[in-house]
């Protein structure tokens, strides 16, 4: 207990050469960080189908875990909603873990060693993170201005993934560099490319060529690390919370390639989703204007790629597109909304909730199924706070139906691969999973809160055979966890979680 994890001892080593002074703040923060990731291993645990977990058996002082091998895992009653850092300990047999990364270890089951080694990063990294804040005194009670200090509040990272702040082949000084929780301008570089040798979707903008060459928008740990390029001309530029997309002030969002695990995934962008990338905007838009005003999707301005999704980048517009600041509207994504006091109101979460929902739901029926988790999804503010309507950015992960689109009579476009489906089960589990285990919840931040909000709203909307499924089965969500222990099994996998509005996952 309470021991040093080599991964805490590496990032204090190398805090202690290019950041001194954050060192005694790193410190204090570690505990409150292993609590952090163990409470969201925990849920992963209780949840998700994990094959070495054979059952599980609630009781009056919290759960059981039964393994595979005969051992016994026990830790308190799980909230599969729950944000809060809740689990501070859990017992396996007769050993107390309070560090993720060793209880993993220790669990020994199949692919374990790279996910704990991830968990460990995770921990250092979280701590790291919330070391760098700005104590009360120093943060202003004014709501933040430009886009990106709204993106740069979220310093925990995703509120249900164990690698929350997992970012390997990072180093210290590369994270409070480049890290948006770090708030640090970054210098994107432009790298020439022929343009010739580009897929180029959209309008390139003129400030982005050079001629027959077109400038495109490089993030400097690429250019290092994968490129191994220098480039001279640079841009400065704002991160956002995914870390690879940036804001230019008083310009675009700037989406660049990252080849590093990031939380789950390589963060590339595949020749395919730039090939697509004017397709999508223009039905997005044209679909978007079938919500009576309730929903905005930002546009893609352009998308480039030099045939390689280590060298590609899309720009698109600001979502402060959306809001009037003559009205002293505002637009900030949902996963900073736990920064501010809105989501303590259950009136205000019940609106919300049902704003959220009848969009969404909406699009299903029609036939496209959002990823609307926290970072995807924004909300228009009006100047007192009430939710007025949507702002939905990056269109990569969403899930189009042509079954669905035809009977209500709206033009197919043209796409194909993983985007197109019409199973019922993959749309309605991308629309579930990602808005309401994913955005709601974690605005909401506890069953008891998401169950009011969604009582609430459910009971204004029409009953389709999605709404039923949403208040009548499981809930999906991405089980997180195991996708990252099985690295022979490529796409999502998914755990059912208690719906809110009924009893236990059937």
């Amino acid at each position: 207990m309470h021991r040093p994890h080599p991964a805490e001892a590496e990032v204090a080593e190398e805090l202690a050469a290019v950041r001194p002074a954050l060192l005694s703040r790193y410190a204090a923060e570690l505990p409150g960080a292993r609590a952090a990731v163990l409470s969201r291993l925990w849920r992963a645990l209780t949840h998700e189908p994990l094959p070495w977990i054979t059952g599980r058996d609630p009781g009056r002082d919290g759960l059981t875990l039964r393994l595979r091998d005969g051992r016994r895992l026990h830790g308190p009653a799980p909230d599969p909603y729950a944000t809060a850092a809740y689990v501070t300990v859990v017992r396996l047999d007769d050993v107390d873990y309070d560090h993720p990364a060793r209880l993993m270890t220790d669990l020994a089951v199949p692919h374990c060693v790279d996910f704990a080694a991830e968990l460990g990063h995770s921990v250092a990294s979280l701590a790291l993170s919330r070391a760098g804040q700005p104590g009360p005194a120093d943060h202003p009670e004014e709501w933040p201005a430009v886009d990106w200090e709204w993106e740069q509040r979220i310093v925990d990272g995703h509120p249900y993934h164990p690698n929350c702040r997992s970012r390997p082949g990072f180093s210290v000084a590369e994270q409070l560099a480049y890290g948006p929780e770090h708030r640090s301008p970054v210098e994107l570089g432009m790298l020439p490319v022929r343009a010739g040798e580009c897929l180029v979707t959209g309008v390139w903008p003129d400030e982005l060529r050079d001629g027959e060459r077109l400038l495109l928008p490089v993030h400097p740990w690429q250019a290092v690390h994968v490129l191994k390029r220098t480039c001279e001309e640079k841009i400065t530029a704002h991160p956002l919370m995914s870390l690879r997309t940036l804001a230019v002030p008083g310009g675009p969002h700037v989406k660049t390639a990252l080849s590093a695990r990031l939380t789950s995934s390589v963060r590339d962008i595949s020749v395919y989703s730039i090939g697509l990338s004017a397709t999508l905007s223009s039905f997005a838009e044209s679909l978007a204007a079938r919500t009576d005003g309730l929903l905005h999707v930002t546009r893609t301005l352009g998308a480039a790629t030099a045939d390689s999704p280590d060298l590609a980048t899309v720009l698109r517009e600001s979502p402060q597109t959306y809001a009037s600041t003559e009205r002293g509207e505002r637009v900030v994504p949902v996963a900073a909304l736990a920064t501010t006091a809105l989501p303590e109101s259950p009136a205000w979460l019940a609106d919300f909730t049902r704003l959220t929902l009848t969009v969404g739901l909406r699009l299903l029926e029609l036939g496209v199924a959002l990823e609307a988790h926290g970072q995807n999804l924004l909300v228009v503010l009006s100047a007192t706070g009430a939710p007025l309507r949507l702002v939905y950015r990056d269109l990569a992960d969403i899930r189009v139906s042509p079954a669905r689109l035809a009977r209500r009579g709206i033009p197919v476009p043209d796409l194909s691969g993983r985007i197109v489906t019409d199973d019922v089960v993959t749309l309605r589990r991308k629309l579930f999973g990602s808005l309401v285990a994913g955005a709601l919840a974690g605005t909401a931040g506890s069953r008891a809160a998401l169950r009011g909000a969604l009582e609430t709203a459910v009971s204004d909307l029409p009953r389709t055979p999605d709404l039923v499924a949403l208040v009548e089965e499981p809930l999906p969500t991405k089980a997180l966890t195991l996708m990252r222990m099985s690295p022979g099994m490529p796409g999502d996998q998914w755990a059912m979680l208690p719906n809110p509005l009924r009893g236990q996952a059937r």
